[in-house]
């Protein structure tokens, strides 16, 4: 596997005190540089731009995977197992509501996985994934 570098995502939210209670307080993630207009976040090393956009509404639409309908477009990091799992009690024990919840595909076969979709306050969707081998990530 080639060496990861950190991405970097911009988009827009309704409200940067609402998303910094998101992406920092629920979701833990370290404030970088920000002005009135936008905020940066540390998502697990990968930079996330927050913008302001007061009447944004987020388009919604979904994609079926494994009879799931999945949020479309939506992003999120890959975990290993144990992190995936204390990530999700700490979103179900703030309250958030899943869009898919947090469950397991491909059980026993190659590339089992754990995942769990949900929004943030503004709309954008997220899903975050588990591996116990992140060697299994690509595989067929």
């Amino acid at each position: 596997m080639n060496a990861l570098h950190p991405f970097h995502l911009a988009f827009f939210v309704r409200d940067l005190d609402e998303a910094r209670g998101f992406y920092g307080g629920v979701l833990g993630f370290s404030e970088g540089r920000s002005t009135e207009r936008w905020v940066d976040f540390d998502c697990m090393g990968h930079q996330l731009s927050l913008h302001l956009k007061k009447d944004l509404v987020v388009p919604q639409g979904a994609g079926n995977v494994d009879g799931n309908n999945v949020p479309i477009p939506h992003f999120g990091i890959i975990l290993d197992q144990t992190s995936w799992d204390a990530l999700a009690r700490r979103i179900a024990a703030a309250g958030v509501s899943f869009i898919v919840e947090p469950q397991t595909r491909f059980k026993g076969e190659p590339g089992e996985q754990s995942t769990m979709f949900f929004q943030d306050p503004s709309g954008n969707s997220l899903e975050f994934k588990g591996f116990a081998s992140m060697n299994q990530i690509f595989a067929k």
